[in-house]
């Protein structure tokens, strides 16, 4: 089995921009506060991106005009990530970077949808109150810019990435699906170089929407994620890009690439989210990783990335006690300071833990990304230092 580096991070969240700047996160964790907008859709509070120039990663106006809010944030995380791998602009490079994305759904045009949704409550006709809606009111591009792979899509167009695409989807399973895909492949030797990740835009009246119909979304001010329990649970919406490359060490190491860490291992699962199943489902897929990587330190660092929403959250957090417990390791709930980037979620734990790693915080072991959908899906990542 091939050993799997990181060797790049792209990272764009509400508090900052890059590798470099999201290192205090896991340095020292108390000492930032999350910057949080309770107002512009309350009573539901988000966590709004951080002021980025776009221009530096899609030069291009007409690109960014044809592109979503979560697709530009998605193409611009990747150029941090190709950037800071010292693989952007090498054509030979990108020839061979395979691409995995884990996308949600398209952006709705919501001001159609009030238009529409007023109509109909004055017309019996809905049928023919659609035809007419339909063409009038809706551009056939925006429906081609509502397709989730075409995130992937924008990313070969703008960076130049040209070997294989695939797109999971599925809210938080997409995130966990997309990195334990990347590692495969590449642990297998089916690759040698990959760019994978995801996006959300949390500033959207549909997004909000979606999760609030589901009862998902956390209310009123901010409140830290071990806390919201006792009032009912949820999340509270982040706005992050989060890619990653990874790479074969032989592949890293024969162009001098520089490395953040090892992502040695990654197991997922899906549940039936009977109580309990939380708990022991990454209990046994720890477990897994363990058996795996039997001449592992161990963990001294344990990235949670716990959403918020009740019961899911108090039994990933009776596990994360109880391994931190065990492996002496500190936890953090990186959710309270970024939020909760459902699909782009797992990606920026796992960017974390390897930031974590390579900067020495983790001490000699390594750091443990874990995640728990709000919905379904179980997963944990090993990251530890290069030896």
């Amino acid at each position: 089995m091939n050993d799997v580096l990181i060797t790049g991070i792209g990272l764009v969240s509400s508090l900052a921009e890059g590798a470099a700047a999201h290192r205090s996160l896991v340095a020292e964790p108390g000492g930032v506060a999350p910057m949080v907008d309770a107002e512009r859709f309350a009573p539901y509070p988000i966590h709004p991106l951080v002021a980025i120039a776009l221009a530096r990663q899609i030069p291009k106006n007409s690109d960014q005009r044809q592109m979503e809010g979560w697709q530009r944030l998605g193409v611009y995380a990747a150029g941090l990530a190709l950037d800071d791998a010292g693989v952007k602009g090498d054509p030979s490079l990108l020839a061979a970077t395979h691409l995995i994305v884990a996308a949600g759904s398209g952006e709705r045009d919501t001001a159609v949808d009030c238009k529409v949704l007023e109509a109909m409550s004055q017309e019996t006709n809905t049928g023919l109150l659609a035809k007419e809606a339909l063409p009038s009111a809706l551009r056939p591009t925006l429906f081609l810019a509502q397709l989730s792979n075409l995130l992937a899509g924008n990313i070969s167009i703008v960076h130049h990435v040209t070997a294989s695409s695939r797109t999971f989807i599925g809210e938080e399973m997409a995130g966990f699906a997309a990195i334990e895909n990347a590692h495969r492949r590449i642990a297998s030797g089916q690759i040698d170089l990959c760019l994978v990740g995801g996006a959300l835009n949390a500033e959207r009246q549909d997004l909000l929407l979606g999760f609030e119909l589901g009862r998902n979304l956390w209310r009123g001010g901010f409140v830290a994620i071990a806390g919201r329990a006792a009032h009912g649970g949820g999340f509270i919406p982040g706005s992050m890009g989060a890619f990653l490359v990874l790479e074969s060490r032989q592949h890293a190491e024969a162009r001098g690439a520089r490395t953040y860490a090892r992502l040695s291992d990654v197991a997922t699962d899906r549940s039936r989210r009977a109580p309990g199943d939380v708990t022991r489902t990454l209990g046994g897929l720890y477990q897994r990783i363990r058996e795996r990587n039997s001449a592992s330190p161990g963990v001294a660092a344990i990235l949670s990335g716990a959403s918020g929403v009740s019961p899911v959250t108090e039994e990933e957090c009776r596990f994360i006690e109880a391994l931190a417990g065990e492996e002496h390791a500190v936890a953090m709930t990186y959710g309270d300071l970024i939020g909760h980037g459902v699909e782009a979620h797992f990606p920026a734990g796992v960017a974390l833990a390897a930031l974590a790693v390579g900067s020495g915080h983790s001490g000699s072991a390594g750091a443990l990304a874990t995640g728990a959908g709000h919905w379904r899906g179980e997963a944990v990542a090993l990251v530890e230092a290069i030896n």
